[in-house]
């Protein structure tokens, strides 16, 4: 029964904003208080998902996260109305508020790590949502998250869903951004590559000196075992702290993977030698492709500024024809001119990689992700895919909904001032009531249960 992989991206959410929460992510500090358009944000991910659509792929949608997170705020001691909660709050602690109201949700690359049936000892595909628990606006994330993947993947035969893993630093982790599967193909058993910041609970191992290591070695072994997965099948790779240091938080910002091909900055890993030789070892027979981009092609802050690997790998090879490779990148790589060179190299070159795709996503890329952000992939066989509810599938039909949905109910600008309004919460939830039901979904809104 032939696999495939099914990107679900992210929606967008009218809450749209830039507030510059994230410690480490240059890109969101840099755009700290500027105004956002989030009927362009919605808009250019309807874009892409649309165009892999359009190219074969099966695309998914994922709805964006309630906000404000009302229900935080509760915990934290604020009480009355949603409104007075919110006016409470704003009055009390405006930077707690502010994280609140976090755009984050939309890349969905952290929401959770995602194993496939060929990998796990009983043949299900595995999810755990991501703790985030290194920042505060994302580490309240991870209910909503399990909720909407318990809605939308419901068959037990086929799927299991773990909870989070304990909050807190020594158990930080953040999802797919940090994970990569290797393979020969989706029907196959493959190589799944955790990558980690540092070890929590072993003293004087190399560790990044300015930014904090998001992901520990810890985590990453713990969702491996929730999974099921076969010790020998695995690689634990430790990111290089100098990169992390400089912006590099997630390893999905400087290397990316896909079936056959890895495709990473020399200075990505602490020893990518090592990294290669294990996962060559360990995919056994299967071809395997190494594309590795050096310091003298691209350097790692052209890398960051323009998120050269923080693009969509498609395998687009015909059956029984050789490895080919497409590229998801956005306008960033275009307007970096080493970045342009090389891409441009790198199609006339004999690496699988044969086609480049821009796509504008400035908004998403202005607070810090790029096309590899917003999607979460799930290997599914046909099976799979069929318990799945058509709803959430992009084709014409539900492309022009969700096109005419952001139409209604979106700003074209919106300054941080605006979130203190108390009228915005009735503005997003009636936004977020009707998308529950063009994506048919039920209820999975805290103010609708």
């Amino acid at each position: 029964m032939k696999s495939v992989e099914v990107n679900f991206d992210g929606l967008v959410g009218p809450n749209h904003n830039y507030a510059g929460l994230s410690y480490g992510n240059i890109a969101s500090k840099k755009n700290v208080q500027a105004k956002s358009n989030p009927k362009a944000a919605a808009l250019q991910g309807l874009e892409k998902m649309k165009a892999l659509a359009d190219m074969g792929l099966v695309q998914g949608v994922l709805p964006p996260h309630e906000r404000p997170a009302v229900s935080t705020l509760r915990v934290l001691g604020y009480s009355g109305s949603d409104q007075d909660v919110i006016q409470k709050a704003w009055r009390d602690n405006p930077a707690i508020t502010a994280a609140c109201f976090s755009a984050s949700p939309m890349w969905t690359a952290n929401a959770a790590t995602v194993s496939p049936w060929a990998d796990t000892a009983d043949g299900r595909t595995h999810f755990t949502p991501a703790n985030l628990s290194s920042m505060f606006h994302r580490s309240y994330e991870s209910d909503f998250t399990g909720r909407v993947l318990k809605t939308i993947f419901s068959d037990e035969a086929n799927f299991c869903h773990h909870a989070a893993l304990p909050s807190g630093l020594y158990f930080g982790d953040e999802g797919a951004a940090n994970h990569t599967r290797l393979c020969s193909s989706h029907d196959n058993s493959g190589v799944e590559m955790f990558v980690f910041g540092d070890y929590k609970f072993q003293p004087n191992q190399p560790k990044p000196k300015k930014y904090p290591a998001r992901q520990s070695f810890e985590a990453s072994q713990a969702v491996a075992r929730q999974h099921g997965l076969d010790p020998s099948k695995v690689v634990f790779v430790q990111q290089n702290p100098d990169v992390i240091d400089q912006g590099v938080f997630h390893n999905d910002v400087i290397a990316v993977g896909n079936t056959s091909l890895l495709f990473f900055h020399e200075q990505a890993f602490l020893n990518s030698a090592e990294v290669v030789r294990e996962v060559k070892d360990k995919m056994l027979d299967q071809t395997m492709h190494f594309v590795e981009v050096k310091t003298e092609q691209v350097s790692v802050q052209a890398a960051v500024n323009s998120y050269l690997f923080n693009t969509q790998l498609i395998n687009t090879s015909a059956e029984g024809e050789p490895d080919s490779f497409t590229i998801i990148a956005p306008t960033e790589c275009q307007e970096t001119p080493e970045v342009y060179r090389y891409l441009n190299a790198l199609q006339q070159s004999d690496s699988p990689i044969n086609d480049i795709r821009y796509f504008d996503l400035r908004q998403s890329m202005k607070n810090g992700g790029g096309p590899a952000c917003l999607r979460l992939r799930v290997a599914m066989n046909e099976r799979q895919i069929d318990t799945i509810k058509p709803s959430v599938f992009i084709n014409d039909d539900l492309y022009a909904q969700l096109v005419a949905w952001v139409e209604k109910h979106y700003r074209d600008q919106l300054h941080n001032d605006d979130l203190r309004d108390p009228a915005i919460i009735d503005e997003f939830r009636t936004a977020f009531d009707e998308l529950s039901r063009i994506l048919n979904l039920g209820s999975i809104y805290d103010f609708q249960r």
